[in-house]
């Protein structure tokens, strides 16, 4: 008796894990226009504490931001350094802002479907990482249209700064994340990426 309770609890097991995704599967999904009208209107009440709004927007466009802002750090700097041309960095830099935004919207669309985790649509999420980092990458890169590499070196470290200010601010907003604390770990990552670049550029 004892086995056949047993047998009976393990065959129901399969057919509950069954039923729990099919119930997770059958949930209405919304369609991409109708999470981007949802994002627009968590934007005008300032809803930016509520759990979906901080994965679907927040997180994934947090990710590009980064990704863009520090990665793109070394291939820049170290052109410029190397070449001491700023056209050729500025080039160097929109195509590496350019391919880390492709590389890392499709990493967000295909890496989760949305449908387990409640993420939303991979579309929307893959277009906010890669327009972001594309953003993060190339803004660091504009100062390089200056034509004296000494002016737009230092106008490019002002916006490197500003852009890791404003990745600790969001994290410190939207995450809780103490000020000091964000600093120290944004600041420290673009350390050691623009450190890479000058050995590289003084090669």
């Amino acid at each position: 008796m004892a086995q056949e309770g047993n047998t009976n609890i393990l065959s129901t097991e399969p057919q509950e894990k069954r039923s729990a995704l099919a119930q997770v599967e059958n949930i209405q999904k919304t369609t991409v226009r109708q999470e981007i009208a949802d994002i627009f209107k968590a934007i005008g009440r300032n809803d930016a504490s509520s759990h979906d709004f901080l994965l679907r927007v927040v997180q994934p466009g947090l990710a590009g931001l980064m990704d863009g802002s520090v990665s793109t750090l070394a291939p820049i700097f170290a052109t410029a350094f190397a070449s001491h041309e700023p056209w050729l960095a500025f080039l160097v830099g929109m195509a590496s802002a350019t391919g880390a935004g492709i590389s890392m919207a499709f990493s967000e669309a295909l890496s989760d479907d949305g449908v387990l985790t409640g993420r939303g649509s991979p579309i929307v999420r893959g277009a906010i990482t890669g327009i972001m980092t594309f953003f993060g990458g190339a803004l660091h890169t504009l100062p390089f249209l200056i034509s004296h590499i000494q002016i737009a070196l230092l106008t490019a470290y002002i916006v490197v700064a500003f852009e890791l200010v404003l990745i600790a601010a969001i994290r410190h907003r939207y995450f809780g994340t103490s000020w000091l604390l964000s600093m120290v770990q944004v600041v420290g990552g673009g350390a050691l990426v623009f450190v890479a670049a000058m050995i590289f550029g003084n090669a």
